[in-house]
Formats: C-alpha cells, sequence, structure tokens
C-alpha cells in the first residue's frame, strides 16, 4: 500500500517534507500547493512535482510566471490520502474544515493549537498514539528536541524536575524582515509555551521552561538541568544512553565543533541532500551529572528537525510500520539519517 499524501504550503518546512515524502517507498507525493508564485514554486516544477493554487491564491499569477498549474487546492485535496498542512501559522486551523469536509486526513504543525488534532505527535515519545487517527499535529521545532531528549532521560533515569532554558533563533535565513539585529530579548511569559507543550506528549513530565530570543539564524539551543530520579553512575553512561538513540547526534570534544556554526557547517558538508540537521545535537563535554543532577546543551536546527516526524505520523495514521523504532529506522534510511 502506499498512501497519497499532498502538501499544503510550499515553504521552508513544506518543501523539506515534501522531499521526504518522495523519497519513501511507501508513500506517494501527489502534489504541493502555494498562494503564489515564488522561487520554491519554480523549484516545485523543476523536481516534477504536480502544482496547485492554494489560499486567495490566483491561477493567473502562475501562468505569467511560466508555471504550469496542476488544479486548486480543492483538486489536490481530492486525490489525497492525507494532506500535511504546512502553512503558516494559524492558517492551518481553517484549512483544517476543508480538509474535513473531503473526509481526507490531515497533519498540522506546531504552530497551530494542540486542539486542531486529535493528538500532539513525536515519534519517539508517542508514535502508538496517532495509529488510525485523523488528525495529528506534529509539534514544534523546540518541543519535538525537548520530547526526544525526554524519551531517553525518562526510561533510564526518571525525572523529578526538570528546567529548560530555550535559547531561539530570531529568525530562519531566508526571513530579512525579522530580528532583533543587536539585541537579546526574553520572554517574559513564564513559563514559556514550550513546556506545556511537551506535556501535550508526555502529560506527566514535571518540565518547566523559560525562552529568550538571540539574533541569529542558525539554530536554537536548549539549556537543560534535569533532577532525576536514579542518578546515572557516570556521564560516560548518559552519553552512551544519547548515542544508542535514533535522531541524536553528539559531537566529541575532538571534532571541534564549538557552537552551532559548526554544526552548520558540519551539516553542509554532507555529501548529498539538503544542509539540514534534522537530529537533535549535543556536545559529549556539555553533558554533566552531579549526584540527582543531570545537565546537558542541545541544539535544534528548527528548518528541518521536524521533517521526519511527518512521515512517522503518516506511517502511524495509515499502519505502515508495526511501531516507532521500526517507522524511525525506515524514514532515517530513506533520509540519509544515520543510524546509532
Amino acid at each position: 500500500m502506499k498512501v497519497k499524501v499532498a502538501v499544503n504550503g510550499y515553504g521552508t518546512i513544506g518543501k523539506r517534507v515534501a522531499d521526504a515524502v518522495a523519497a519513501q517507498s511507501d508513500m506517494t507525493l501527489v502534489g504541493v500547493a502555494k498562494t503564489r508564485p515564488s522561487f520554491e514554486a519554480r523549484r516545485a516544477v523543476e523536481r516534477g512535482y504536480p502544482l496547485f493554487v492554494s489560499g486567495g491564491g490566483s491561477k493567473d499569477g502562475f501562468t505569467a510566471a511560466g508555471l504550469p498549474i496542476a488544479g486548486t487546492i480543492d483538486d489536490l485535496v481530492g486525490l489525497a490520502d492525507v494532506v500535511v498542512d504546512c502553512a503558516p501559522e494559524k492558517v492551518g486551523r481553517e484549512n483544517a474544515k476543508k480538509y474535513a469536509a473531503a473526509g481526507v486526513r490531515a497533519i498540522f504543525q506546531g504552530g497551530e493549537k494542540a486542539d486542531v488534532a486529535e493528538v500532539s505527535f513525536n515519534a519517539l515519545a508517542n508514535f502508538d498514539r496517532a495509529r488510525d487517527r485523523k488528525t495529528v499535529r506534529v509539534v514544534s521545532c523546540n518541543t519535538t528536541g525537548l520530547a526526544r531528549a525526554a524519551s531517553v532521560v525518562v526510561p533510564h533515569w526518571g525525572v523529578e524536575h526538570w528546567e529548560a532554558t530555550i535559547v531561539r533563533r530570531a529568525a530562519d535565513p531566508g526571513e530579512t524582515d525579522r530580528g532583533p539585529i543587536n539585541g537579546i530579548i526574553p520572554s517574559l511569559h513564564i513559563p514559556s509555551h514550550h513546556g506545556p507543550d511537551v506535556q501535550t506528549i508526555l502529560p506527566a513530565l514535571p518540565i518547566a521552561t523559560t525562552a529568550l530570543v538571540v539574533p541569529t539564524t542558525l539554530m536554537h539551543v536548549h539549556v537543560n538541568h534535569v533532577r532525576v530520579s536514579r542518578p546515572p553512575p557516570d556521564v560516560a553512561h548518559v552519553i552512551a544512553r544519547f548515542h544508542a538513540t535514533p535522531r541524536f547526534r553528539l559531537f566529541a570534544p575532538w571534532e571541534h565543533a564549538d557552537g552551532t556554526p559548526q554544526v552548520m557547517e558540519f551539516a553542509r558538508d554532507r555529501p548529498s541532500g539538503r544542509p539540514d540537521m534534522m537530529q537533535n545535537v549535543l556536545w559529549e563535554a556539555g553533558i554533566q551529572v552531579d549526584g540527582p543532577d543531570l545537565y546537558f546543551f542541545q541544539a535544534i536546527h528548527q528548518e528541518s528537525i521536524v521533517v521526519p516526524e511527518n512521515i512517522d505520523a503518516i506511517r502511524a495514521m495509515f499502519g505502515l510500520a508495526p511501531d516507532g523504532p521500526a517507522s524511525i529506522a525506515m524514514t532515517d534510511r530513506a533520509l540519509g539519517i544515520p543510524a546509532p
């Protein structure tokens, strides 16, 4: 069985999800939708993806740009078993009405509130909860990173309390209209929304988060302090557990990946595919154990980390894999993410 997948929204996340779907042996990409012509729309055509007009867009604009249009968003929805909605924040909630009326399943992104779907999703944390669902929400990049990390920490050592400070990038590389340019902006809403969002996946996790925005486009960084129930014997034990878990990349001191610039340069050196980092990035030297207190830094590539989660959500919804680990292995192999 090949699931027919449509991607509505072909921007930062949508174009990556479309490529990821096209790489899977059990899925078929039936098309992508954009509201207006752009270099991304041209790239979709160059890749051979059928292009549809979404939202309030007009076919005339695409025609004038020389971009062939296969139809409207209604036509695309009619071709699909599931729509992965990658529209801008809050637009997905409006699109949900269209998908429900057409009787097609839908996956939403973390920019939407949790109640847009039946379940919030992370492949390591709660794969089975998305089985046979009609609507699923893949949580945001930061929530994905925290949920993955909790999927390692909770079963091995338990959690009494988790404090995380989210150091957020100010903009994606292409967002030239955003800032700050010269400043560090604290989020004065305490706790930040990230902790409650993690709890939509792991309700019992005692986590509190704060956040601040810094002038970079490369990645987010999480500063984690976890009071554990069963302290690990040493740092080596913690490092080994992270190494053994898919979707984690640890840098050893000898690699001299001192921060996010080196991490993204490492990603750019990949032999093929996008220069993305879909794994949680940890620094071995930044993992410390002090009695019941576990400390670690992790970096999150906001443009790509949720992409494999969207693929696994499709498999969970349609029963294409027996369990989460099997789906993760299939997805990661197709996307070139190294196995642990």
